[in-house]
């Protein structure tokens, strides 16, 4: 096998994975909101789940990128753990559809024959104005490179059989009994976790069959492999996500290892099982002794491909039948492994009034949205504190770790603000008052404001970071200083949150200590400016140092800005006239 052969397996697995990662995207942005609908349509039953994972994934050809979407609304909290398991469950269904179309369309119909001339339409959709044009164009390209890939890949790898010693060699490793089936196990795992899909590898293995490299026992074996391999893309999605997302990637993990313990313990009898099937068609049964692919498009190497894309249906979806009985059993199971951690309070971070699933009335929705809010209130505030510790830090090391935190509560504003404006964008879809719908304007800018109290505290880490990077320091008389203004500030989010209460109680009649507030941290802000333009004339203090300490003061007062606007949408909206 030569250089340029290598070269030229390793591109078009290249093309093959690109491809798919295209076509996948393209379906995403093509389906838009339904696919995030179809999401929203699940409840507490476990096989609506099952079918709505089964579904996306069918539609947009990634187990990977249902998982990942499961994992991202799990950490928001718009999904229960047990909600999630089922979905991730159908999606391992879905993701069977990726074989039957390559063993179909790549092995037997070769698509690959009109996937340049449709690279053309695709070419020219992807050049249209309209966006959902596009889509459908890059759904088209990511189609004909996936194929084209495919055929390439078919048509570079070498033809072990002018070279029988090589093939022995590979065959040699399928004569060890079960150890050989724990051998290619490993081996499809592994290369699942390189390649990072399940399809690609199963792919490969369905050209590794048809080429007669290996047996259909070793095929299937490999084709387990994957099955663990797979679930490493959702542990790495949750690895940044909140103990439940974390949960929900390993009731992944736990479902497919169960699920391949079982396969290997009855692993002649599901082979049989399997074969028995394809035998059915009127095709070889590839599961019997002495049975082998002699040559590619023959009766024996549909047998073989078809078998292998069966095999990887059944064991998805008995295993699927086996598990669905037992949710709350994993959602336990996973409870246990992943403990929440001692600091509870990372919890906060996920929505906690609106959930996925049918919305109520607009007015009982609208209802779920304003709770929602007085939360992001409080997490926003809970951020404020964060920016305090981080002022009052003098070792520079510890103060990275409160840097860290406020970024993450930056992220976490404006993935919250996301999720409810999400939500009341369905909510407005729906025939409601007028007076709801001044409600729902009142809400959207009042999430906007709040989503920006978390930019402020990520500017202070900031203005901090740059402070310490040109090794300047806050005197204790400086940190005391910003202390009383922190103090402001925090006694506006208490009013803050206290017109959101009343508001939502039907109990605000004016926002009088709103304004009060605003005042006190406008003063402060006065008064601590024309401090400082003093010491700095009189006292020679540092001008780098005092532009940092101004810098703060600055976006704390506009801190106190957006909660002032918060008060003012509240009593444009909720106030009675």
């Amino acid at each position: 096998m030569g250089i340029l052969q290598i070269l030229t397996l390793l591109g078009a697995l290249g093309m093959f994975l690109y491809g798919m990662n295209l076509m996948s995207s393209g379906l995403q942005k093509a389906a838009g909101d339904k696919l995030r609908g179809l999401l929203s349509a699940i409840t507490s039953n476990p096989f609506k789940g099952v079918l709505t994972g089964l579904g996306i994934t069918s539609i947009i050809q990634s187990s990977s990128a249902t998982t990942v979407m499961v994992v991202s609304f799990v950490n928001a909290g718009l999904l229960t753990l047990a909600q999630a398991i089922g979905v991730i469950m159908g999606a391992n269904i879905g993701t069977t559809v990726t074989a039957w179309l390559v063993a179909w369309l790549g092995f037997k119909a070769d698509i690959s024959i009109l996937a340049v001339p449709l690279m053309l339409l695709g070419f020219l959709f992807s050049n249209s104005k309209n966006s959902n044009r596009q889509n459908i164009g890059e759904l088209i390209v990511g189609f004909c490179l996936l194929f084209l890939g495919l055929s390439f890949m078919k048509e570079s790898v070498p033809d072990l059989n002018e070279t029988p010693e090589v093939l022995d060699f590979v065959k040699s490793w399928s004569g060890y009994g079960f150890r050989s089936v724990l051998i290619f196990l490993a081996f499809g795992t592994i290369l699942t976790l390189v390649l990072q899909s399940s399809s690609a590898t199963m792919a490969i293995t369905l050209i590794m069959l048809s080429m007669g490299w290996i047996p259909f026992s070793m095929a299937c074996a490999m084709v387990l492999g994957e099955n663990i391999g797979t679930t490493i893309t959702a542990n790495i999605a949750a690895s940044v996500g909140n103990t439940q997302a974390k949960r929900a990637a390993m009731s992944h993990t736990i479902f497919n290892v169960f699920g391949v313990v079982w396969a290997l313990i009855l692993f002649k009898p599901f082979l049989m099982l399997v074969g028995g099937i394809i035998a059915c068609f009127g095709l070889p049964n590839p599961a019997t002794d002495g049975f082998a692919v002699s040559a590619p498009n023959t009766s024996d190497s549909t047998a073989a491909l078809y078998g292998l894309s069966m095999l990887h249906t059944l064991f998805n979806t008995i295993n699927t039948l086996l598990l669905i009985w037992f949710v709350k059993f994993i959602e336990k199971a996973v409870t246990w492994i992943i403990k929440a951690p001692k600091n509870q309070e990372q919890e906060v971070f996920r929505l906690k009034y609106i959930s996925a699933g049918p919305l109520a009335t607009p007015e009982l929705a609208t209802e779920q949205a304003f709770d929602e809010i007085i939360h992001f209130a409080q997490i926003s505030q809970r951020g404020l504190g964060y920016a305090k510790d981080a002022i009052a830090e003098t070792d520079v090391d510890k103060f990275e770790e409160w840097r860290q935190k406020l970024v993450k509560y930056e992220e976490i504003s404006d993935r919250i603000e996301y999720e409810i404006a999400a939500f009341l964008n369905a909510v407005s879809v729906g025939d409601i008052s007028r007076e709801t719908s001044l409600k729902i304007k009142a809400m959207y800018k009042i999430i906007g404001e709040l989503e920006s109290l978390g930019d402020s505290g990520e500017s202070i880490s900031r203005i901090l970071s740059r402070r310490n990077i040109h090794k300047k320091s806050f005197d204790e008389a400086t940190i005391k200083k910003l202390m009383e203004m922190v103090g402001e500030v925090d006694h506006a989010y208490v009013v803050m949150i206290d017109n959101l209460i009343a508001a939502h109680r039907g109990a605000l009649e004016e926002i009088s200590n709103a304004y009060n507030a605003e005042d006190r941290i406008n003063n402060m802000r006065n008064n601590l400016r024309d401090a400082e333009i003093e010491e700095l004339e009189n006292e020679g203090k540092s001008y780098q140092t005092s532009v940092y300490y101004m810098d703060v003061v600055s976006e704390l007062e506009k801190m106190g800005d957006f909660m002032i606007n918060v008060s003012q949408n509240l009593e444009r909206a909720f106030v009675q006239k």
